[in-house]
């Protein structure tokens, strides 16, 4: 029975990119080809390519000296700045860019001032920049996690040989913390391929916004074969991640040693720290608050703040967060218990939909609407709710799946003997005790939806607006005042799920 609920499950979750494979292959293989090999496909596809390479590059020039700094040297309150450089996090990136755009891009507040003498951040080197303002944190707390498990008094035993501080790193902790540097690096570059707001919002001519743009200027054959195109970029990055991070040298043991002594550069490493924080925290909430006070411009009424906005937000998250859940439970269950291949297919076939980005699983659920269920398209949520899953579900399988694993056998075996049918030792034994894994699960999907840009646009009914809408509809009206509330709203939400995360770290320690 699990089994099949699982099958069930992981076939509704991939079913969005059979739509998107049967739409592109109805395409001339004529017309495909020349679409595939015009020189604006090959500008798109260098454009993503150097966006992602450079964001990963800069999130592990920025990430691994971090990580090093706040576990491995004597800089004062570790703790403080490990939270001042994750905290990044909290931001959704198309804030970030919208802030930076708004006040330093071409046309903003500072290039009005004082005219083309300011660089602008815009186009594809600013989507750069503002991305990688974003995820560094990715590779900072994979970096320091591996950091922090492994075995430091080999390090010692290094420089007890004569080697240096550098040569140390390179020779032994580099191999030992390699699988987390690639782990942050492989989400930093995916990230970055799949963001839509910020490369949108810059005006970078990349893979997703164009998808979006051809979707919605019905060249929906064109974007059907971007989005395959993006498809194939995203596997071939996860192939190689699976040959870099592989972790052979790694060692466990996280036995204490002795610390690099920074001396009069401890306090450029806290500058450092502090311009960081400053440049991706306080500057956009600053900007984003003294927008609220704006009121030069013509009123746009319908893009004043309602709570209408955020009640619908709220709503397609709580029912993508049950609806997810209730995915969840038998694939994560079934992964749990059953230590079989079948099991493993199914739980990592619910993880196509997260690896995917956004704008391409609201392309594909267009064409799957737009055929098979265009009322349901048109009117209802059903399907908005659906991508969402789609997108989500791994947040909540993995934390299901965890509480799974630390359920004892023989305490479900003692309901059994007590002549509990699986149904029943389930409802009154396994459920009570997963119910916090459940509940973390749901609260993920619900923090993560409320933020989800390129679906909401793509799929939400007509008529209806949200909290990520309407930021999109201000800032593509230049109306950056509009934006402010709905976008402190979202900065809110984003530290509530760093509150969860840090939660669920907690609970895990004690």
């Amino acid at each position: 029975m699990l089994a099949v609920a699982s099958t069930i499950v992981a076939l509704l979750v991939i079913s969005p990119m059979l739509w998107l494979v049967l739409r592109a292959v109805e395409v001339e293989p004529s017309r495909a080809y020349d679409l595939i090999v015009s020189s604006r496909t090959a500008w798109i596809t260098i454009n993503s390519i150097v966006l992602m390479a450079l964001v990963t590059l800069f999130s592990i020039v920025l990430g691994v000296p971090l990580a090093v700094l706040t576990t491995r040297t004597d800089l004062p309150y570790p703790r403080v700045w490990t939270v001042v450089a994750a905290l990044p996090l909290v931001i959704p990136s198309y804030i970030g860019a919208i802030a930076f755009v708004g006040m330093f891009g071409s046309g903003g507040e500072v290039d009005s001032l004082f005219g083309t003498t300011i660089p602008s951040i815009d186009g594809l080197p600013g989507a750069i920049l503002i991305i990688t303002l974003y995820t560094y944190p990715y590779v900072f707390l994979t970096t320091r996690a591996a950091l922090l498990s492994m075995d430091s008094s080999i390090v010692d035993a290094a420089r007890t040989l004569n080697a240096g501080p550098l040569e140390a790193f390179r020779r032994v902790t580099f191999p030992q913390i390699r699988p987390g540097i690639a782990a942050g690096a492989l989400l930093a570059g995916l990230y970055a391929i799949s963001d839509f707001g910020t490369p949108a919002f810059m005006g970078a001519n990349v893979f997703t916004s164009r998808i979006y743009w051809e979707a919605t200027e019905f060249g929906r054959e064109y974007a059907a074969l971007l989005a395959l195109q993006l498809i194939a970029i995203v596997a071939i990055v996860l192939v190689i991640e699976a040959g870099i991070g592989r972790d052979e040298d790694a060692t466990g043991g996280g036995g204490s040693g002795s610390t690099i002594q920074l001396g009069n550069w401890k306090w450029p490493a806290m500058g450092f720290v502090s311009l960081l924080g400053l440049v991706t925290l306080v500057v956009p909430v600053t900007i984003f608050t003294s927008w609220l006070f704006r009121s030069e411009g013509d009123p746009i009424p319908s893009y004043e703040f309602q709570w209408a906005f955020a009640y619908n937000s709220v709503r397609l998250a709580l029912l993508a967060a049950l609806v997810a859940c209730l995915f969840a439970l038998p694939v994560a269950y079934y992964s749990g218990r059953a230590n079989s291949l079948l099991s493993r297919v199914l739980e990592r076939a619910t993880y196509v939909g997260f690896a995917v980005p956004g704008v391409v699983i609201g392309l594909a659920l267009v064409f799957l609407g737009n055929r098979a269920l265009p009322s349901l398209y048109r009117q209802g949520v059903a399907l908005l709710v659906f991508a969402y899953v789609v997108r989500f579900l791994p947040q909540a399988v993995g934390t299901v799946r965890s509480s799974v694993l630390q359920v004892n056998d023989k305490t479900i075996e003692a309901a059994r003997t007590l002549n509990a049918s699986r149904f029943e030792a389930f409802r009154r034994v396994t459920l009570p005790l997963i119910m916090p894994g459940v509940i973390a699960g749901g609260v993920l999907v619900f923090l993560t939806t409320m933020k989800e840009l390129p679906v909401t646009l793509m799929l939400r009914p007509i008529g209806m607006e949200t909290l990520v809408s309407i930021i999109w509809n201000a800032q593509d009206a230049l109306a950056y005042r509009y934006a402010a509330i709905p976008a402190l709203l979202l900065i809110l939400i984003s530290g509530l799920s760093m509150l969860v995360l840090l939660l669920q770290e907690d609970s895990k320690l004690s």
